[in-house]
């Protein structure tokens, strides 16, 4: 391999536990995506054994971290690690661009999303307080909150920086210690930055990575959810993996935050401005090459507005989408993660061309002798026609009704009411992210507020930030991460304390 980062300790081939960087008993490859080549060899490939020396420097190091230091020690400390990640802004972006493929520009927006829920939480730790309750004459009812314990985090390769943050910047700072799983795709940037929290003052066994293969990923994942001491259990991921561990955390009745997967409606309403929402629809489907949980993922755009709107989108796929290596600066849209996930993306087109009205896929990847196309998917729309309101039915094709994750843009022309739109948006068990565009804000309101969804966007994209909270309803999880309190409060228990007799 010919790659080199000064973030990575030991260039890759040694993991952080108990403030120690430690090899495996053997290894395994990181590839980028857009070329096949391995970017290193021999990342820890760790199992159940490393992960339970992981879980208890966590324990060990818990009760200093989370009754020895204050939470504005912790706080100090987390704004020192937001520095160190924005003063390495365009390392950890060209590290996350070779691993996930993301094109570089995306990469770097990253970075500085990510570091804001470290700079977010410096903030909002100190301000987890209980309170007291004087309304009796002889006592007082105390409520404190205090750090739930040893927390857990399983992250996906999507954004391999920011939901590592996001997660074990709330956990640090109530005094949680914290075991990360990271992805086997992109477990370089998950080193990286336990590297620079070390360098910035992290205790030992406050931060510990666990690296593994696909093969020993189920192991560890159990063995995170069996553990009597690891009292939570933070997960990003696919809704038939949050099953899983939501099953196999029950023996142990741990705290649980899923963030799963989704399939986000996109409504454009009769009223709607075509080329703003065209503009709005690029920028949530195609970032990350549609790889993003809050991707929109089904199209409902009103018959008043649809043939403009579709030819807008065209328009722009044509002229501003490049397929091709996240790190050349033309790039817009990056390879797909593994050449599996091309192929399931390949046949979910392959089905819609049987059916559908109309398949567009105008992009091809250019041959050159560096790239992978087997990892890449042509943007492609794919036009189910016509929904009128006394239709008993919706959409059958897998573009539909499964989360696609991948440039795939599944377009439905709606005659009927806003309720019907609703009523179509809403008929899918995932409940994460949704967008409205309309110019009537008083109507997109109304829609906005009958959505089963976590989080809308309503005239915005991009949704997600740090002050405000992130998370889904029915299948696409339990639990918020970021806001206003809400973070912190997945990592935090409360104690009520009742001082009677006091005769004042």
């Amino acid at each position: 391999p010919h790659f080199h980062s000064t973030l990575l300790r030991d260039g890759g081939k040694t993991t952080l536990i108990n403030g120690e960087w430690k090899c495996g008993k053997s290894g395994f490859n990181v590839k980028d995506p857009a070329t096949g080549d391995v970017l290193v060899e021999n990342v820890p490939d760790m199992g159940e054994e490393e992960t339970e020396v992981a879980i208890a420097a966590a324990n060990n190091a818990f009760e200093s971290w989370c009754w020895g230091t204050s939470a504005r020690e912790r706080s100090r400390f987390l704004r020192r690690w937001f520095e160190a990640v924005l003063n390495s802004t365009e390392e950890l972006a060209q590290l996350m661009s070779l691993e996930c493929g993301k094109p570089l520009a995306e990469a770097r927006a990253e970075v500085v999303y990510g570091a804001s829920f470290l700079e977010w939480f410096a903030e909002e730790g100190p301000r987890a307080v209980g309170g007291i309750d004087t309304g009796a004459s002889d006592r007082r009812l105390i409520t404190t909150k205090r750090a739930v314990g040893v927390a857990s985090c399983i992250t996906p390769w999507n954004f391999p920086l920011a939901m590592i943050t996001r997660k074990c910047g709330a956990a640090i700072a109530v005094g949680c210690t914290v075991v990360v799983k990271p992805s086997e795709e992109t477990p370089l940037t998950a080193l990286a930055l336990a590297r620079l929290a070390q360098d910035v003052g992290l205790p030992p066994g406050v931060l510990n990575i666990i690296t593994a293969s696909r093969q020993s990923t189920p192991t560890i994942g159990a063995a995170l959810c069996a553990s009597p001491i690891v009292r939570t259990l933070s997960f990003t991921g696919s809704t038939v993996v949050g099953k899983k561990l939501y099953a196999q955390c029950s023996n142990s009745v741990k705290k649980l935050g899923l963030e799963l997967g989704g399939n986000a409606p996109f409504l454009v309403l009769s009223d709607a401005d075509a080329e703003f929402a065209a503009d709005l629809a690029m920028t949530t489907k195609f970032r990350n090459a549609g790889q993003t949980c809050v991707c929109a993922d089904r199209f409902l755009v009103h018959d008043n507005v649809f043939d403009h709107f579709l030819m807008a989108i065209k328009d722009r796929i044509s002229t501003k989408l490049k397929l091709g290596r996240g790190l050349d600066p033309t790039t817009t849209l990056g390879p797909l993660i593994t050449a599996e996930a091309a192929e399931r993306i390949r046949d979910v087109i392959d089905e819609a061309r049987s059916t559908a009205e109309a398949v567009w896929s105008p992009l091809m990847i250019e041959k050159t002798s560096d790239l992978s196309p087997a990892n890449f998917v042509s943007p492609t729309i794919i036009n189910l026609g016509s929904w009128k309101s006394d239709s008993k039915s919706q959409p059958v094709l897998s573009c539909w009704t499964k989360e696609n994750f991948g440039p795939v843009f599944p377009i439905l022309r709606i005659h009927g009411s806003d309720d019907d739109m609703i009523a179509l948006a809403n008929n899918d068990p995932s409940g994460l992210a949704a967008y409205v565009v309309g110019t009537d804000l008083r109507n997109a309101w109304r829609v906005a507020e009958r959505l089963d969804a976590g989080l809308v966007g309503v005239n915005e994209a991009a949704i997600s930030t740090a002050n405000a909270p992130f998370g889904g309803v029915k299948q696409s999880g339990l639990g918020r991460e970021g806001g206003i309190q809400y973070g912190l409060h997945e990592y935090l228990e409360e104690k009520y304390i009742c001082f009677g007799n006091l005769n004042f």
